[in-house]
């Protein structure tokens, strides 16, 4: 069938007229302008992909747009053309063919052509910019300003001297991998959108509430809103299925800032507010921290720590003590926790100083390494001098979850000394369910697999998941000493929990442990509960390498 000249005549005019009527990509009378000309083209969809660089276009990390779709296409006929802006941003054009349609001929692929420069034209740089900004500022996923959204605003506001009339606060949803894995990832996403929502309706139009990434999000508000902000972030129900009218709780870490009027840029907010959220949820372990220069002093020794720390692993000023594990049968010693001191100068530094900074970056993960790596080492070296051999438990920190290689890097670290697999124990804290499900599983599994011991660490401090243990092939959970009454402790609810705990970990099959073991009342009430595996003081505090080894050889004395 020859093309018809007339009919493309009459609807290349008819798109150019209806063009210069339209106010943006966005205006619903787009799709009157050009359907005529796609109908005579054989076009079924027509989308644009917007690059913000040619870096980003070579990633292919770039943002689509459709702006015309029959839903009658052919994907495997696509005439794709780039046009580049002077700002650095690339567009591609994909125009899609007509199911059942001829092929296009070389003619009709030169209309197309001059279709989509008349199109590019039309929209005009500022239409394109206009767009392009749209896909810059706002987050598709869930349809709120972005990051750099909130950067723009914040300068303005520092620009126009308005910015001490506002608080900022960067907020991180409370273990939303688990929602995520509860309720399925299309229902959280709601769910998320849902809170997001309802906090902005809370809030003026000159308020913001934008997306960083993730489960993260960052917010500008007039100070006197300050409460509303923080009781909205304090947890609120969201109903994810009204038919069955199920609720989740969302809730979240904050971290505030009260910007004054000396603030000069958006950086000095958002640096403080990673001050903030990360003193809340890593060091202090609260739900939510203002800013003050207390905490720039703490970040300060933050950052020293750091620093020192790299000279501190370089000259070995680390130590690995051990503390012993009992079995309450015997009284012998049946295994250890690797712990770590760090000896500057001749003066030991407890843990306490140096840990919560150091879980603030990834130096935690280099320090756990270096913990395992020695362990391997004393255990080896214990082996081929004839010691009896107990097993070893090391700690890992949450962070090391975000590593694809953790199994691999594991074994390969205790395989390096050649150390029989049953000699190792990996401790995670119950705290890592605020990590991704999966990822927590591979790790847990994959130990399983290759013959390695794992402990659920700490159980009871954080927010507790029946469904942590009951999904995942553990060996050990260690139940923490808040359960243990104090002296003089008149709180029988403590000792209700430690029975049913100790009674539930050992009827699903799990071996049970309890930390903190410091009286002979604390010892006296795990016999009684059938609890034969104890740690703490009351045996022996974290012994160096010699003392523990002093240990061992009693125990050669026993046996």
């Amino acid at each position: 069938m020859s093309f018809d000249i007339a009919a493309y005549s009459k609807a290349f005019d008819k798109f150019i007229i209806n063009m210069e009527k339209l106010h943006d990509m966005n205006d619903p009378g787009l799709i009157d302008a050009i359907s005529e000309l796609c109908s005579i083209l054989h076009i079924g969809k027509i989308s644009i992909m917007v690059y913000e660089s040619v870096s980003m276009e070579q990633l292919d990390k770039g943002t689509e747009k459709i702006v015309f779709d029959l839903g009658e296409f052919d994907p495997e006929h696509c005439l794709r053309l780039r046009e580049s802006i002077g700002n650095g941003n690339v567009v591609w054009y994909s125009f899609f063919q007509t199911i059942d349609s001829d092929d296009w001929t070389e003619d009709e692929k030169h209309r197309i052509v001059v279709f989509e420069k008349a199109f590019f034209s039309f929209n005009g740089r500022s239409r394109v910019m206009s767009m392009i900004d749209n896909l810059t500022y706002y987050d598709a996923d869930i349809g709120i300003p972005n990051l750099h959204y909130f950067i723009k605003t914040a300068d303005q506001l520092i620009t126009s001297g308005q910015i001490s009339d506002f608080g900022s606060c960067y907020f991180n949803l409370k273990r939303f991998s688990i929602i995520n894995q509860h309720i399925g990832r299309q229902k959280a996403t709601d769910v998320m959108k849902i809170f997001i929502k309802q906090l902005s309706d809370k809030l003026n139009e000159k308020e913001i509430v934008c997306r960083v990434s993730g489960d993260n999000f960052i917010a500008l508000f007039e100070k006197e809103h300050v409460n509303i902000v923080n009781e909205h972030l304090g947890g609120i129900g969201i109903t994810y299925d009204t038919d069955k009218n199920q609720r989740v709780f969302v809730s979240a870490y904050a971290g505030y800032y009260m910007i004054p009027d000396n603030c000069h840029s958006s950086d000095e907010i958002i640096d403080n507010l990673g001050i903030a959220i990360n003193t809340a949820r890593n060091v202090m372990k609260v739900n939510s921290i203002f800013f003050d220069e207390k905490l720039k002093d703490s970040r300060n020794e933050v950052k020293m720590i750091e620093n020192e720390f790299i000279e501190a692993i370089e000259k070995d000023e680390f130590q690995v003590f051990y503390q012993p594990k009992v079995n309450l049968k015997n009284y012998t010693i049946c295994g250890a926790e690797a712990l770590c001191r760090w000896i500057r100068n001749g003066e030991i530094i407890l843990p306490y100083r140096f840990i919560p900074a150091l879980e603030q970056s990834k130096s935690i993960c280099t320090l756990d390494f270096y913990v395992l790596e020695r362990t391997c080492r004393d255990i080896r070296r214990w082996l081929d001098e004839g010691r009896p051999v107990v097993k070893v438990s090391v700690n890992l920190s949450r962070r090391h979850l975000g590593d694809m290689d953790l199994l691999e890097h594991i074994i390969s670290s205790i395989d390096k000394y050649n150390v029989p697999h049953e000699y190792i124990e990996i401790e995670l804290t119950e705290t890592t369910t605020d990590v991704d499900f999966g990822d927590l599983k591979k790790i847990v599994v994959g130990l399983r697999e290759a013959g390695i011991s794992t402990a659920v660490d700490d159980f009871g401090i954080g927010y507790s998941s029946l469904n942590l243990i009951k999904e995942l092939p553990w060996n050990v959970l260690k139940i923490d000493k808040i359960f243990l009454p104090d002296e003089n402790d008149s709180n029988t609810q403590k000792y209700s929990m430690l029975k049913h705990i100790i009674a539930l970990v050992q009827d699903i099959g799990l071996k049970c442990i309890v930390e903190g073991v410091e009286t002979a009342e604390h010892v006296r009430l795990l016999k009684e509960n059938n609890c034969f595996l104890a740690q703490g003081f009351y045996f022996d505090k974290p012994l160096p390498v010699s003392d523990f080894e002093k240990r061992l050889d009693e125990l050669k004395t026993l046996l």
